[in-house]
């Protein structure tokens, strides 16, 4: 993706599984931010034109609100939202995330929108999705 990050992960799970991670509230307050995420506080309206939140809460006492709309839902091969920490503002980064079998697991590719992002955010962006995604695999092996 120009102007983005574009990342791929594979991991020892089916795609529903994966699929499940970004989408069931339960999963994805156990590996979304890698601070604690209260799974009540995660919403998911999961349809296109349906909106997801989610409330974090950094370890500095500070909490970090999450909100997005999505915008293609094909599972489990496919998930589409928007995605902003600053919910008032109308700017919100466009995700895509493609799920696909592959031998003994299932490959995931994100692919964010990253205008505006210089190289210094673009590099914390992907050691934070490096983070979030060992936090998921730990996820998905509970399963």
């Amino acid at each position: 993706m120009a102007d983005g990050i574009t990342m791929t992960r594979t991991f020892g799970a089916t795609p529903e599984q994966v699929f499940a991670a970004w989408t069931v509230p339960r999963y994805f307050a156990e590996w979304f931010g890698t601070f604690d995420m209260p799974v009540d506080s995660v919403t998911m309206d999961l349809r296109v034109g349906g909106s997801w939140k989610a409330i974090m809460h950094a370890p500095d006492g500070s909490i970090i609100h999450w909100a997005g709309e999505y915008t293609d839902v094909e599972p489990p091969l496919r998930l589409s939202f928007t995605m902003t920490d600053r919910p008032a503002d109308d700017a919100r980064e466009p995700v895509v995330i493609e799920i696909s079998p592959v031998d003994d697991g299932a490959r995931m590719t994100l692919a964010q929108a990253a205008a505006g992002f210089g190289e210094e955010q673009i590099a914390a962006t992907i050691a934070g999705y490096d983070l979030f995604f060992d936090d998921m695999e730990k996820v998905l092996a509970s399963m």
